[in-house]
């Protein structure tokens, strides 16, 4: 780990309410990435009290070693957190139940009192979903075309940040002692977990919008999924390149989180050194 990650107040408000089908009209999309933010808030949540715990494990100097990228993750998901929260409020009013959280609470809440080394490679798989996912969506921009500027704004920012700091948990892990067949075996896990919670909610959206048995929504999720360069087609050797006993998350390429940073500046503003409590992260 060599450079601070930057903490941003992204620069939208997301106090007014938006249309149901934010995302162009497209009743597909705006459900999958509805069921997305729906995961964050305790996601995120769970990805930093998965880090933090585990550095507070490690050798006072290795965790001085790690002290300036944990602290910029932990402020990032905070923000991420916060940001998605505010979404998600405006979901609720629109009558969409989140039901992946309960799941996802009860599921961990198995965890508790076990190894912290088993959360953090859960939260370094799951990083590497949001990873995968944060460079297709900044390889293919146009799956947001016709959304709410500033919520097309919103998952690009989401995206680009995701990409930065991708590295984090990982790193954690391997100064943590974590084992490769413990790393890859909860990969596998968690495939079959987040795929399952996040198609189930989807669906879930989709229903009630009244839109899951149209013709037009399952051609847009076969269009976003399953074409060549679709999210899951598109991104198997990526996941299978987690497998690899000399997988590294810094073989991602991250040029295009990069660009987008420096293209659009004026959509957020630096904030420092991460709050060291989540819930005082800038919205």
């Amino acid at each position: 780990m060599s450079t601070e990650l930057v903490v941003r107040r992204l620069l939208i408000d997301l106090q007014a309410p938006f249309a149901r089908d934010w995302c162009g009209g497209d009743a597909f999309s705006t459900a999958f990435f509805n069921a997305l933010s729906m995961s964050f808030p305790f996601g995120e949540q769970f990805f930093i009290d998965a880090v933090r715990d585990a550095v507070a494990t490690l050798p006072p100097e290795t965790q001085d070693k790690y002290r300036a990228e944990v602290r910029g993750f932990i402020g990032q998901e905070a923000t991420h957190r916060r940001i998605h929260s505010l979404f998600n409020a405006h979901l609720e009013k629109q009558g969409l139940v989140d039901r992946w959280t309960e799941r996802a609470s009860k599921r961990l809440s198995l965890m508790e009192g076990a190894d912290p080394r088993h959360a953090l490679a859960v939260t370094a798989a799951t990083e590497h979903f949001t990873a995968m996912f944060a460079e297709w969506l900044l390889a293919h921009p146009q799956i947001l075309d016709g959304a709410e500027p500033r919520l097309r704004t919103m998952w690009l920012w989401h995206s680009a940040e995701e990409l930065e700091h991708k590295s984090v948990a990982f790193d954690v892990y391997r100064a943590a002692g974590g084992s490769d067949e413990w790393r890859t075996r909860w990969f596998r896990r968690v495939t079959l977990m987040f795929l399952g919670d996040l198609m189930h909610q989807t669906l879930a959206n989709l229903r009630h919008e009244k839109q899951l048995w149209k013709w037009s929504t399952w051609k847009s999720a076969a269009r976003i999924l399953l074409a060549r360069d679709g999210l899951l087609r598109g991104n198997y050797a990526m996941w299978r390149r987690y497998l690899r006993a000399d997988f590294h998350p810094a073989q991602q390429d991250s040029s295009l989180s990069e660009r987008w940073l420096v293209e659009n500046r004026a959509a957020y503003v630096p904030v420092g050194a991460a709050a060291t409590q989540p819930d005082t992260a800038a919205a």
